[in-house]
């Protein structure tokens, strides 16, 4: 058994994606309040989840939630109790409160899960992928670092066109 913090795993797989998760949630949340402080808007589109900064946040913040109550449900698993983040306007406001919240919940919920149970089977995601629990795992850690990514691209065009308009 491994542990981080105060939670003990069986699997070494199963605490990284947990510890990574946290981190690049909070990388993640970083690069948000730059782009939010520099005023970023997001390109234009159809997704309802950019139709603003608080949007994508929302988005980033539930799809955390939704894939561990995925992993819990798919392996038969207790519910992990993760509330829904507030509605986007309200969600800046109560971030810090919803994230550690939300950290908390995913820590302890696959902590007795073995390495046997990550690879086979494959269950159909929501949106009908076929995902084996480490998968998913890795889905959830690169979702918050392909968003940030996004917004980081964002903010060095704003950025460009700051310092080319002077």
């Amino acid at each position: 058994m491994l542990q981080t913090n105060t939670v003990v795993y069986r699997s070494r797989a199963v605490r990284a994606m947990v510890i990574l998760h946290e981190e690049h949630i909070r990388r993640f949340l970083v690069v948000w309040n730059q782009a939010r402080d520099k005023s970023v808007v997001l390109p234009a589109t159809a997704d309802p989840a950019y139709a603003s900064l608080e949007t994508l946040l929302r988005h980033v913040l539930s799809a955390a939630r939704g894939y561990m109550i995925w992993m819990c449900e798919v392996l038969e698993l207790p519910d992990p109790m993760i509330r829904r983040p507030a509605e986007a306007p309200q969600l800046p406001a109560e971030t810090d409160e919803f994230v550690a919240h939300l950290f908390e919940q995913w820590r302890t919920p696959l902590k007795d899960v073995g390495d046997d149970r990550l690879e086979q089977p494959e269950y159909p995601s929501r949106w009908q992928t076929k995902y084996c629990i480490d998968a998913m795992l890795e889905h959830a850690v690169m979702h918050p670092i392909r968003h940030a990514f996004q917004l980081e691209e964002l903010i060095r065009e704003r950025e460009r066109a700051s310092v080319a308009g002077q």
